[in-house]
Order: structure tokens, then C-alpha cells, then sequence
């Protein structure tokens, strides 16, 4: 355990930084979940819907620093040629 004060803070807050990013990928894969289960349920307009809030949810958590944006890219990209892909 650390006993300089600042040693201490660092601990806390890289904790507090921790459980934000946790809870921001999580939302992340939620939105991707719920694509995908549009792409397998076959609903071309649920998943184009769930695509666009996905995008932001992703956006928004490589403008926080959560993701890299070329990740944050690739994960936008690989959805949309997915749902592009449905008949």
C-alpha cells in the first residue's frame, strides 16, 4: 500500500477512471449487441436504427478517450457493412 499522499490520490483516481471506462465499454457493447441481434433477427429498419445509435454511443467513447479512434473506426465500419450486407 502506498504512504505518499499523492501515491494515495493516484490510486483513487485511477480507480474512479477505471470504473468509468468499464462502464462506457460496457455501454459500447451493448449497442453492438443490439445490431447484431437485429442483423440476426433480419430487420432491416431495427437494425439501421440500432446502428445509428450505436455509431454515437461508439463516437462518444473514442471522444472520452475510451477507445483509439482508428478502433472506434473499424468497430462504425465493421457494423455498417454488416447491416448493408441484409437483403
Amino acid at each position: 500500500m502506498a504512504n505518499i499522499k499523492s501515491a494515495k490520490k493516484r490510486i483513487l483516481v485511477n480507480r474512479t477512471k477505471a470504473e468509468r471506462n468499464k462502464a462506457i465499454k460496457s455501454g459500447v457493447k451493448t449497442a453492438v449487441k443490439k445490431v447484431n441481434a437485429a442483423i440476426e433477427a433480419n430487420d432491416k429498419a431495427a437494425a439501421a436504427s440500432a446502428l445509428v445509435a450505436a455509431t454515437t454511443t461508439i463516437d462518444k467513447a473514442a471522444s472520452k478517450g475510451v477507445y483509439h479512434k482508428n478502433t472506434a473506426s473499424r468497430k462504425v465500419s465493421r457494423l455498417a457493412q454488416a447491416v448493408n450486407k441484409m437483403a
